[in-house]
């Protein structure tokens, strides 16, 4: 089979997984409307919390006024809509009962049906997440510099940072086959990005030492970076520098993922599972 077989092959697969997706979550609209009310409480949460914080001291915290904060936190709930996977929670379950063996029968890498079930979720759910980015702008007021530039650089950027989650999420979820539980390593996992990605507060207020420690590792490759080039927050040249490192561990990811998973894999077999 040659590239061009290949790729429609693929394009078929993702075709069939996005409707089969599409279908079952619009079958479970309730669960689906749930998951997405708390993904948008949490940095409205954070948002409100900054906010106040400016208004009390000046007006200003870190080079963020409250509509510096209301543009930071819209921004970062929309690239974090965009870039999210649940696979790190859902691994574990394949594994322990089985359900990866349908999956490995496959003649397709089982990383193709998690990427298109990913991008249909989504598909789904944007729509919503940008009305309720609309209500908040109206509600707090968000201000931001914004540019041709970095409207542009952000495209990249955003695609990037949900190539560097979904690969490292997914690597991190072949810990399963190691492991009985990987609650631990999520949880850990978790609170790293809390504080190493922007989440909980925009890096600039850190201390210089985990600004640092963010820019060494994944985390704000994944998050805080986009959101503060469309923001208007870097120079170009730092805009390049991200872009950088996020090819790199895009490409690390590629490269980790494809040992893990033979090895993974081997061990799942040798358990007869």
């Amino acid at each position: 089979m040659n590239i061009l077989e290949e790729s429609r092959a693929l394009l078929r697969l993702y075709s069939q997984q996005f409707k089969t997706t599409f279908a079952t979550m619009l079958a479970y609209r309730a669960s689906l409307f749930i998951w997405m009310i708390s993904s948008v409480l949490e940095p409205v949460i954070y948002l409100v919390v900054w906010s106040t914080v400016s208004n009390n001291n000046s007006g200003s915290v870190g080079g963020y006024t409250a509509g510096g904060f209301a543009a930071y936190y819209i921004a970062f709930m929309l690239v974090n809509q965009v870039t999210y996977t649940w696979i790190m929670w859902e691994y574990e379950y394949r594994i322990r009962q089985g359900s990866l063996s349908f999956a490995l029968l496959k003649p397709v890498h089982p990383i193709h049906s998690d990427i298109s079930d990913n991008l249909s979720s989504k598909v789904i759910t944007l729509p919503f997440m940008l009305l309720v980015a609309l209500g908040l702008g109206f509600i707090f007021h968000p201000t931001a510099t914004l540019s041709l530039w970095a409207v542009l650089a952000f495209i990249p950027a955003l695609l990037l940072a949900f190539l560097v989650r979904f690969l490292l999420e997914w690597t991190l979820a072949l810990a399963a086959f190691w492991t009985t539980r990987v609650t631990a390593i999520n949880q850990v996992y978790f609170v790293l990005m809390l504080f190493l990605a922007g989440q909980i507060a925009p890096l600039t207020l850190f201390p210089r030492w985990i600004q640092v420690v963010a820019a060494i590792l994944p985390f704000r490759w994944m998050l805080g970076f986009p959101v503060e080039l469309v923001l208007g927050r870097l120079t170009p040249l730092q805009a390049l520098e991200g872009l950088g490192a996020q090819v790199v561990w895009v490409t690390l990811s590629l490269l980790v993922i494809r040992q893990v998973w033979r090895a993974g894999v081997r061990v799942y077999s040798a358990v007869g599972a």
